[in-house]
């Protein structure tokens, strides 16, 4: 009873904390849209002024706003010593290599070009598709860049001749399109000229980053205080150097690598990612008939997923696999309702083969969407977790509202006659129905069996009646 009362009271949490987090997500995702629509507003009545006729000529190129893109400012420093050194035209070649090699690091973590002065490149995360993710990407990038100035053109002692000395920070940009495929923003705001100033703040071969950065990626990285910045109008602002990886997140075989504990970590952020971009997909291509398949029931699976997955006593990687696979397992209604597990597989496999998930994460994911086909036969733990959240709503308080939602769905459809008829069809399938993990059993076993009586008794006064 003991176990019991506590998968109770840590599911208990776990539902408050959520909820907690859907109303901080609801509040901020209200104060953008409120700004977006000032922005708007803004520039609307600034396309009102034009100060010549050439200038009324010229379209008018939108401006982009990025909210929280990642700007990385990068100095190659070592022209000082070239003047010394016998291999003078052998080092500008490996400065050009160090080039192409910063520029193909950038295009890896999906990092695009912003401009390039000289031997002084800026380039930013997040631009090509807003995102969560992009501090801890382009910090990862910065990693690989000064990793490539090493073995490059290394040194005696595993440093460079040529170093890199890379400032980062986080914040909201505008950017205006240039049509250029090499650098396809111009950006402007104080964002760009704080950024070089933390590049140049950092020492040859290091990296500096903002206080916004920082708090963003803490949780990653090692950071040290490296002292206060001046910034215009907002005075001082702390900035920090990042010297690794955090000591639980480094690969023993590799000091320089991370492990996978990172990359589980990275990717429960990047599943928020994924998450709006296939519920809004959902929102905008489900049937407006599916009543009962929508975005809400999604959501239901999700969290039912990891409250049992939790109380199961399943790790991180287990609860994101379930978490990917309850997210996808009702996509495939956007194209057919018959055979929509399958159909559902292959918009997973595209989706997350976009986030560079590995081949097998994405084959557990498909499986575990196979595992929720009816009837269900689940054969191991995280198949019987998702099929218990998927039909979790039979032992629920809202049984009878979710199922006439259920009913409505099926009537339009012409999958069953009437009221009369699916409620016999719902106790026959209810009594054959069995929930298989623990956790599913002792919270919804005793409210199922009271849907039992309910449909039972509904049913033996319908036949009277008759």
């Amino acid at each position: 009873m003991d176990n019991i009362e506590l998968y109770i009271n840590r599911i208990f949490k776990l539902a408050d904390r959520n909820k907690e987090l859907n109303r901080e997500m609801n509040e901020i995702v209200a104060r953008y849209n409120f700004i977006q629509k000032q922005n708007d507003k803004y520039l609307s009545l600034l396309s009102d002024f034009t100060f010549d006729d050439e200038e009324v000529a010229k379209p008018r190129k939108k401006v982009h706003r990025f909210n929280r893109a990642s700007l990385l400012y990068a100095s190659i420093e070592g022209f000082n010593k070239l003047n010394d050194s016998p291999n003078a035209l052998a080092l500008m070649d490996k400065l050009d290599e160090l080039h192409r090699a910063m520029d193909a690091i950038a295009k890896k973590h999906g990092i695009i070009k912003i401009k390039t002065v000289g031997d002084t490149f800026i380039y930013g995360g997040g631009m090509l598709e807003e995102n969560r993710t992009n501090p801890i990407e382009v910090i990862l990038a910065a990693f690989e860049i000064q990793h490539a100035a090493i073995t490059i053109n290394g040194g005696e002692n595993n440093s460079a001749f040529w170093e890199v000395s890379i400032g980062i920070h986080t914040g909201p940009v505008l950017a205006e399109p240039t049509g250029k495929k090499w650098a396809p923003y111009r950006l402007s705001g104080h964002a760009i000229n704080f950024t070089s100033r933390l590049s140049k703040a950092a020492a040859s071969g290091k990296i500096n980053i903002s206080a916004m950065t920082y708090e963003l990626v803490k949780e990653f990285f090692q950071c040290h205080p490296s002292g206060q910045m001046p910034v215009k109008y907002k005075g001082l602002m702390e900035t920090y150097s990042v010297s690794g990886f955090l000591p639980n997140f480094v690969d023993p075989e590799n000091k320089q690598n991370k492990n996978k504990d990172f990359d589980i970590k990275f990717s429960l952020i990047q599943f928020l990612d994924i998450q709006e971009v296939v519920l809004d997909m959902m929102e905008q291509s489900l049937p407006d008939d599916l009543f009962y398949h929508n975005i809400k029931h999604t959501i239901d699976v999700i969290t039912e997923v990891e409250l049992i997955g939790w109380a199961e006593g399943l790790n991180e990687q287990d609860i994101l696999t379930l978490k990917l696979a309850a997210l996808f397992h009702d996509s495939g209604h956007m194209i057919s309702y018959n055979d929509h597990e399958l159909h559902s597989t292959i918009i997973a496999k595209k989706m997350l083969s976009k986030y560079k998930y590995s081949s097998e994460v994405i084959e557990k994911v498909c499986h575990l969407i196979m595992a929720t086909r009816f009837p269900s036969d689940p054969q191991n733990i995280l198949e019987k977790v998702i099929c218990d959240s998927d039909l979790d709503y039979l032992g629920r308080a809202d049984f009878i509202p979710v199922s006439n939602m259920l009913y409505q769905e099926l009537k339009v459809r012409g999958m069953v006659a009437s009221f009369s008829e699916w409620n016999q069809k719902q106790l026959n399938f209810i009594k054959k129905h069995q929930y298989y993990t623990d956790t599913a059993q002792n919270l919804r076993e005793v409210n199922k069996n009271k849907q039992i009586e309910r449909l039972e008794s509904l049913l033996a006064v319908e036949s009277n009646a008759g």
